[in-house]
């Protein structure tokens, strides 16, 4: 999260909320993004503890950017936001034991497929962990 939040208060809030063009999200779009996910996915693991196999519904993320004004959000509440976010499931991944590693979700991916799939907990932490790394490529692209 470092990496982000570093991003978020380098940069100008002007230019965190510059889109490329109109289908690719800002800067502060993508950090925005990126927080939600990490709670999103804290809620899927802890939920997949309670249960067996709970369906896991699309976190939204198109619709989020307008619902949510991703772009009219400032930075340094947005950066203090991922940080604490990556608190909570970090906490929550450190206290799953061995046997909870192959607890199942049935996960929405890839996305929008209309046939979800039964994934590990493990199998959510790695793809989390992808999605980061996906999304600050991204956001460095464009800084």
């Amino acid at each position: 999260m470092d990496a982000y939040v570093g991003l978020l208060q380098a940069a100008s809030a002007t230019s965190v909320q510059l889109r490329p063009s109109p289908s690719v999200w800002s800067p502060l779009e993508y950090a925005c993004h990126v927080r939600d996910l990490l709670y999103v996915q804290r809620e899927r693991v802890l939920a997949a503890r309670r249960r067996d196999r709970p369906v896991a519904e699309s976190m939204g993320r198109d619709e989020r950017v307008e619902h949510d004004g991703y772009n009219d959000q400032r930075p340094a509440d947005v950066a203090r936001e991922l940080h604490d976010s990556a608190l909570l499931l970090s906490n929550v991944f450190r206290r799953l034991s061995a046997a909870d590693w192959d607890r199942t979700i049935i996960y929405p991916y890839p996305y929008p497929d209309p046939e979800p799939g039964e994934r590990s907990l493990r199998w959510v932490a790695t793809h989390t962990l992808h999605e980061l790394h996906h999304h600050l490529i991204d956001v460095r692209r464009q800084m």
